[in-house]
Order: structure tokens, then sequence, then C-alpha cells
């Protein structure tokens, strides 16, 4: 069982057309997914979200396993500002460290769909300490994926345990939740991801 924290980017890079229908809308069909893939596959697992632009980052939805509410945020987002991925994922790591069952393991997920502002060094340095406390990360690159490329490789391989963190980039032209749906984000460790017995897609059992 795990505990999540989505790290939306609402920037204004998130208004380009360049996935469709935008940026930000491509972003916010794969994050319902994704949060409705986590609460289906384990009735522990729990899912929030936090906003990496506008005045300052902030958590919108504590975890939750209550999936309605994470949609229900996502409808009421604002586009504004840059993005600041270091300070949000500090914010987002303190959420997860304050989750109600310790027993969940500790999970981020970022999605980044604008020029990563922060230099390759103060990253690696992030993502050591998220290493040190368990916490295990994916980032989605996005809209500036070659751009970002060398800096969100460094910070995935200073995050990277036992491979239990991802980066999937994303060029414009396939829909977004597509690729995501296919790649390792959604199917977890070995399919485990999402708790033990969840297999490849929870088959059995998934009636309840």
């Amino acid at each position: 069982m795990e505990a999540t924290i989505v790290c939306i980017d609402n920037s204004e890079w998130t208004r380009s057309g360049d996935y469709a229908p935008t940026r930000f809308q491509a972003q916010a069909d794969a994050v319902n997914l994704l949060a409705g893939a986590k609460t289906q596959a384990n009735p522990e697992n729990t899912v929030g979200v936090l906003i990496m632009a506008g005045k300052t980052p902030r958590v919108l939805v504590t975890p939750t396993p209550d999936l309605g509410k994470v949609l229900n945020c996502m409808t009421d987002i604002n586009i504004d500002g840059e993005a600041n991925i270091s300070t949000s994922v500090q914010i987002a790591q303190l959420a997860l460290k304050h989750r109600q069952n310790k027993n969940q393991r500790q999970r981020i997920v970022i999605f980044a769909g604008s020029p990563v502002r922060e230099d390759k060094d103060m990253l690696v340095k992030i993502a050591k300490k998220l290493k040190k406390n368990n916490v295990a990360v994916d980032v989605v690159s996005f809209g500036h994926e070659a751009d970002n490329e060398e800096k969100l490789a460094a910070f995935h391989s200073a995050v990277n345990s036992n491979d239990n963190s991802h980066l999937v980039s994303v060029p414009p032209g396939p829909v977004l939740s597509d690729v995501l749906i296919g790649s390792p984000i959604f199917q977890g460790e070995g399919g485990g991801a999402f708790g033990a017995g969840a297999g490849g897609g929870g088959g059995d059992g998934g009636g309840g």
C-alpha cells in the first residue's frame, strides 16, 4: 500500500496547445486516470494533489482514498506563474511524512510541463534527501522534455532505489495519458506498486 502526492504543473506554460487540447488538460486527464488506478488497486492506497505554480506551491488535497476529492480539485486549479519543483517536492515530502498510516510506502509523482528552473546540483541534493527518507519519485516530462532531460535524468538517478522511481518523457503527438498507461508509472514495480497481489492489473478480487 502506498501514499502518493501528485505534483501538478499549473504554470503559464501549460496553456500551450502542443498536447491536445492543452498541456494542462492533457495532464489533468492523466492525473485523474493515475489517481483512479492507484485507489482501485488497493483500498488502503491514498492520493493527494499539490500545485507547483501560482503564488506558492501548496497542497490542495492531502493523501486520501477518496477519488472524488482528487477529481473535484482538478477542476478548480488556476493556471498562473511558474512551477517551483524544489519547494513543491519538499512540501510534498512533508505531507507524506504526516500520512496517517505509517505502513504506507511514500511516492511523489511530478508532472513537469515547463522549463525546470532549478540547477542540476540542487535537484540532485533534493533527490538524495528523498531517497534517504524512502520516498520514491516518478517524473512525467512533457512539453520541454528535451531541454529538461539532463536535469531530470540526474534527479531520477539520484532518487532511484532498486528501480522504485521512474522517468517518462512524452514528446508531443501521442495522448499523454495513453503513453503513461503503458509506462512503469502505471504498471508499478513488477506490477506490485499498487500493493502486493495487484498483479498486472488486479484482475482477481476486482468486484469489491
